[in-house]
């Protein structure tokens, strides 16, 4: 590799014990450096359980200022460790006032930038929109000492649009922390076809954009409190895609910390020959500006 970058991909579960996530979260951390790993993400709302199975205003209690503890937090490891570091936080923004923010921790501990998630999800068991607001900092990449992260989250990943606005905005990474699983009352062939959807949007948009794809996702079963839905089983299955689609690391359903290393150059090199940013009929995308197309 001309242009090597070694990642790490803390995967893990997630418990009621706020503490002991942190713990979790800084051993991967930890773990991921001793690989020799210069860049290291965590999956979704790391710090807690993932509370958005029911709704309970109690819970907005979780949340937390940035920059504050978590940012701090995350800071110190980075500076000590020499590493770059995403992470996933609720941020607390005013009174009534929540976002689903990653942030990124440059090697020298400082607050790189953040992101707030801008696609917010309300389905059974991801009830999101009743504690976070819509993101309103566009689609900005974040520059670093490893290279310009366009860091997107979870539901985020599903949307072509969001990959394609970071990747014109120059960014030569796409990382989405991750909170997605399965309901156990689903029968095996659904499992699967979710899963694959998941892994197959992804390396999608490595390939349109010709760039790295990194999915970093939790594990474990979580009941649901309000014992309306079965609970989530994440299913991890954690993975990074070069710049073609292809799989160059996938982890398991349990904890693990993924170590692999992308050559930054092949971008370029994909790029040349498939150079779909040079042939996009920019002239003729103006319907994507809408909510929806009727007849005309």
């Amino acid at each position: 590799m001309s242009n090597p970058l070694t990642i790490g991909l803390i995967q893990h579960a997630c418990s009621d014990d706020v503490v002991a996530n942190w713990r979790e979260s800084e051993q991967g951390i930890r773990d991921a450096a001793a690989q020799g790993a210069e860049l290291v993400i965590l999956p979704e709302l790391h710090a807690s359980v993932y509370f958005c199975q029911t709704e309970d205003t109690s819970l907005c209690d979780l949340a937390e200022p940035i920059p504050g503890p978590g940012t701090e937090r995350l800071g110190r490891l980075a500076e000590e460790l020499g590493v770059v570091i995403v992470g996933s936080l609720f941020e607390r923004r005013a009174a009534g006032l929540f976002h689903n923010t990653a942030v990124v921790l440059d090697d020298d501990g400082s607050l790189a930038g953040v992101y707030r998630k801008m696609h917010i999800p309300d389905d059974p068991g991801y009830y999101e929109k009743f504690y976070f607001t819509p993101g309103d900092l566009g689609f900005e990449p974040i520059d670093t000492s490893v290279g310009r992260l366009g860091v997107l989250v979870c539901w985020d990943q599903w949307f072509p649009e969001a990959a394609r606005l970071m990747a014109l905005a120059g960014s030569e990474l796409l990382i989405y922390p991750t909170a997605i699983g399965w309901d156990p009352d689903d029968d095996s062939d659904e499992m699967h076809r979710q899963q694959d959807a998941w892994i197959t949007i992804q390396r999608s948009h490595a390939v349109a954009n010709g760039i790295p794809v990194i999915a970093v996702n939790r594990v474990g079963f979580e009941a649901d409190p309000s014992e309306a839905t079965a609970g989530a089983e994440f299913w991890g299955s954690s993975f990074v895609c070069g710049p073609q689609g292809e799989l160059l690391a996938r982890a398991g359903h349990e904890r693990e910390v993924l170590i692999t290393t992308i050559d930054r150059d092949r971008t370029d090199k994909v790029r040349r020959i498939w150079p779909y940013l040079r042939d996009r009929r920019i002239d003729a995308y103006a319907d994507l500006s809408l909510r929806y197309r009727d007849k005309r």
